[in-house]
């Protein structure tokens, strides 16, 4: 009996990781407060622009708009895999994905996320090199490269995890 009470009570904590997701779903507005105001910014002054400044304020709204898919993901996947299923089977508008990512996919998602926010940022510093030192060109790569690697061994573990990895006899 005692241990069937703590089985519940720890099962029931993963409750505790509600507010979290709730948390990020007031920060996707925020991040669309963020995107409105760059993007109320960007257009008075486009036609006046030359190229480079176009493709960077371009590159700054792709990069909110990075990061605002990469949280409602969270909030979709990680709700589903730590708190509960959210019951939207038959509504035509509800992703293919939902419920069919678990944690290792959404590991990789997000280091996916994050290796492609890290590439604008370097893009944007090389159309800005003036602006840039050598060492700071030289941490923004290893950075980068840094969200790659990881990226690489995080898939090549999970694989492994799943037997991928195995040699075939």
């Amino acid at each position: 009996m005692i241990e069937r009470n703590i089985e519940r009570a720890l099962f029931a904590s993963r409750w505790l990781m509600a507010p979290f997701f709730l948390g990020l779903v007031v920060a996707l507005p925020l991040v669309l407060l963020k995107f409105v105001q760059e993007l109320i910014h960007l257009a008075p002054g486009v036609l006046s622009m030359d190229a480079n400044s176009m493709i960077l304020a371009v590159l700054g709204l792709i990069d909110l708009t990075l990061v605002a898919a990469l949280v409602l993901m969270m909030i979709l996947a990680g709700y589903e895999n730590f708190v509960s299923k959210i019951e939207t089977p038959d509504h035509s508008d509800r992703p293919s994905w939902m419920g069919h990512v678990d944690f290792g996919d959404l590991k990789l998602k997000v280091i996916g996320s994050l290796v492609a926010i890290s590439a604008i940022q370097l893009l944007r510093a090389f159309l800005e090199i003036q602006d840039y030192t050598t060492s700071d060109l030289g941490w923004l790569v290893g950075i980068h490269l840094t969200f790659v690697v990881s990226g690489v061994l995080l898939a090549l573990m999970d694989r492994i995890a799943e037997g991928g990895g195995k040699p075939k006899h």
